[in-house]
């Protein structure tokens, strides 16, 4: 089954939209205004016979990308699209039918997705309601059962969980071998890892990608630069670590430690994409606008607007291999955000959202908020 349009989208047959004079973030600075065609789901290059829309001097994006989603519903969609986030990658949803009802549904928020996440039997993960049996990784041997499950199942990427194994986690041999059977087979690796000890075992193990930052302390000198050293990609999700410093035990998780692990990364030149952790199940962090709060926590960690801009369009789109987006260009995908005010001067900006298409449906904001 496969979720509706939304009622409020416009979904006419092709035609031809020309947004004149709009200021383009190109992914590095902001064009003097000019104009932008929607050719249908595309980016195009002739105005002909287009209907114009004056964009008045306002800044237009290309569709804002969430690095780490949670999905539960066609709803997150509509959530997501509504606030300029017109891609998500998906970081453990289950079971496939759902994530498969999720994909490709016009006019909505294009997703990628894990699919089902490898725990241990003993970890924190397992203990959550409704997680799937087959989620559990007995071992090395069982390596290669959960990665042919998953790439049978259509998953993106895989998304493993690096745990303390005092406490249950996989250990370090079956975060290896995890890793290994994913990339024999072409997959990027996502490793989850809040905790320092865990951050280690997701660099040993070779994860592409490593999800979080390090709330017990900061991450030290050797970390980061065998990030960089060893090409690995960072989404730390600040939305989550300060909700979960703030709501859960400040005692032990310090949300200082994790925003100074994101400044060494970023000096370090570790790519750094924008990421929230946004999940309907525990609540902590919204669909949608929090996206724009992780854009204010990344630039107060140390990034500078352009960065971030660049983490939350071009830069996840080229590490995911999203080739058709990230960028406003002809013959990309008609995913744009056009908001009032300057980003580059003020990431505030990107809240003022008036306009939204998400492969070239138009969409009614939310709302500006700050």
């Amino acid at each position: 089954m496969t979720a509706a349009a939304p009622s409020g989208a416009d979904t006419s047959p092709r035609r031809r939209t020309a947004l004149t004079n709009v200021r383009v973030f190109d992914g590095h600075e902001l064009r003097a205004p000019g104009t932008v065609v929607i050719d249908g789901d595309r980016i195009g290059t002739d105005p002909s016979g287009a209907r114009e829309i004056d964009g008045g001097g306002a800044t237009l994006l290309p569709g804002l990308i969430d690095a780490h989603v949670h999905l539960s519903s066609a709803d997150n969609l509509r959530q997501l699209c509504e606030h300029g986030v017109t891609t998500a990658l998906d970081m453990a949803t289950w079971p496939t039918e759902l994530v498969d009802s999720l994909r490709k549904v016009p006019g909505l928020t294009d997703i990628r997705s894990a699919g089902t996440l490898a725990i241990s039997a003993g970890g924190f993960h397992a203990t959550m309601d409704g997680i799937p049996k087959d989620s559990i990784v007995t071992g090395p041997a069982d390596a290669e059962r959960f990665i042919a499950a998953r790439v049978a199942e259509g998953s993106d990427y895989i998304k493993i969980v690096a745990e303390d194994p005092g406490a249950g986690g996989l250990d370090q041999a079956t975060l290896n071998a995890l890793a290994a059977a994913a990339h024999t087979r072409g997959k990027l690796v996502i490793a989850h890892a809040i905790a320092s000890g865990a951050y280690t075992m997701a660099q040993e193990a070779g994860a592409d990608v490593i999800t979080h930052v390090p709330l017990d302390r900061a991450l030290d000198d050797e970390a980061v630069n065998r990030m960089a050293a060893d090409d690995r990609i960072a989404v730390p999700t600040l939305s989550m670590m300060e909700a979960m410093s703030q709501g859960m035990d400040g005692a032990r998780l310090d949300y200082g430690q994790a925003r100074a692990g994101v400044a060494a990364l970023h000096r370090a030149g570790v790519p750094i994409l924008a990421g929230t952790d946004a999940d309907s199940t525990l609540a902590l962090v919204p669909h949608g606008t929090s996206l724009h709060h992780e854009l204010e926590l990344l630039v107060d960690a140390g990034l500078t607007t352009v960065d971030a801009l660049r983490a939350a369009t071009s830069l996840p789109a080229r590490h995911f291999g999203l080739t058709d987006r990230g960028a406003v260009a002809p013959g990309l995908r008609a995913d744009l955000v056009l908001v009032d005010g300057d980003p580059i001067a003020d990431i505030r900006a990107t809240r003022q959202i008036r306009r939204i298409w998400c492969g070239g449906t138009e969409h009614t904001p939310a709302g500006n908020y700050y």
